[in-house]
């Protein structure tokens, strides 16, 4: 039988994120890595390597599919109470010693993560997002990056039907893969996990690429919300807090923060589970900083009311929630403050379209997705 590198590798296309250097080996662009490629040579990703000269990038399938309250990307400005279809391919650029999606992300560097890919086309994936009343469909469960190709051929077909698009990232980009993506993603998260250089590092990467990233996304129009894992130890100093709401708010205070909770997993199971506390803690932070719209998750009902979304002018609340499950939605069809008028940044229905899912869940009917018709 042969191994998931070997079936991934015919699962493939020629890539469009990529130069020729005058020595004739490929820079790709599609992480901040911008691996330089020998013939024969694979990406830091496993998933992007050199076949004769020409870029192979994964296509035509997923490692996944589920539909997910748009809050659980977390998206709290976009659409509330919509449903998110979302996909995942396999691989990650990083290696993050505590990843929840490490079957997918690291199905490639983990013996123990296995993934079987289900061949899919663009058309069958939009069809099924469409047949379960989605109003967003989102790439996400490993890194969307590196998957940028297949992503952009599936939001095609999302845009063409009406759907808004997403991306639940790392944040490790180039200028080239924002521009790349700028005309098919709307919705844009972040995992800014870290505001120190020597943590990114033990993760894999970098942090100024995420950064650059970051202030690129916000100057070209994508919707952007950002969330910080918080460790016990790791970055949870009130030093590196200061230092990365500081960084977000001089983007734009009107940015959504999501300070959430952290349970051991993966590899990494010796610190302590974040209490509620902890995320108070830093919620504080992040306001004294000067971001307008601080949320805390992973802990529904433990939080206060920093799972609810307030008015920036008067402080009313306009949609309460707990956990993913809205509990009252006031923001007027022209995303404003009923009572001050004070518009709400973010991307809104002309009025609330009610909540297909508060909690996640698998397709039930067994579909075709090469065609989009029942089996």
């Amino acid at each position: 039988m042969a191994n998931l590198a070997t079936v991934l590798a015919r699962e493939t296309h020629e890539g469009e994120l990529y130069d020729v250097l005058p020595d004739g080996r490929l820079r790709c662009y599609a992480c901040g890595h911008c691996c330089p490629l020998p013939n024969g040579a694979i990406g830091v990703c496993k998933v992007r390597f050199n076949q004769d000269g020409r870029l192979r990038v994964p296509w035509g399938y997923v490692g996944g599919v589920q539909c997910d309250p748009i809050e659980k990307k977390p998206f709290f400005h976009a659409f509330p109470g919509a449903l998110a279809y979302s996909f995942g391919m396999l691989g990650c650029d990083l290696h993050c010693a505590y990843c929840q999606n490490w079957v997918t992300s690291q199905a490639l560097r983990d013996p123990a993560a296995v993934a079987p890919p289900l061949r899919v086309t663009p058309e069958g994936l939009v069809r099924d997002a469409m047949r379960l009343d989605a109003r967003v469909i989102v790439s996400t469960y490993n890194e969307p990056l590196i998957t940028s190709e297949w992503a952009v051929a599936v939001f095609k077909e999302a845009k063409a039907a009406g759907l808004t698009t997403g991306y639940v990232s790392n944040g490790n980009g180039t200028p080239e893969v924002i521009e790349y993506l700028r005309p098919w993603v709307d919705l844009y998260k972040v995992d800014l996990k870290s505001f120190d250089d020597r943590h990114y590092r033990q993760l894999g990467g970098r942090l100024e690429p995420i950064l650059d990233t970051i202030r690129r996304l916000h100057a070209t129009g994508f919707w952007i919300e950002i969330v910080t894992l918080l460790i016990a130890g790791f970055n949870d100093s009130r030093d590196e807090l200061m230092r990365l709401t500081e960084f977000v708010a001089g983007v734009s205070t009107d940015i959504p923060w999501h300070v959430t909770a952290f349970h051991g997993d993966y590899k990494m199971r010796e610190p302590v589970n974040t209490t509620a506390e902890m995320l108070l803690a830093a919620a504080a932070i992040g306001r004294s900083s000067g971001l307008q719209h601080v949320y805390a998750g992973n802990l529904p009902g433990q939080v206060g009311n920093l799972e609810d979304t307030h008015c920036p002018g008067c402080g009313d609340t306009l949609i309460e929630r707990n956990g993913y499950y809205i509990r009252d939605y006031r923001i007027t069809p022209h995303g404003c403050c009923p009572a001050c008028g004070a518009p709400v940044p973010g991307r809104w229905s002309d009025h609330f379209e009610g909540q297909i899912a508060s909690r996640p869940f698998r397709p039930g009917a067994i579909y075709n997705l090469q065609v989009g018709v029942k089996n």
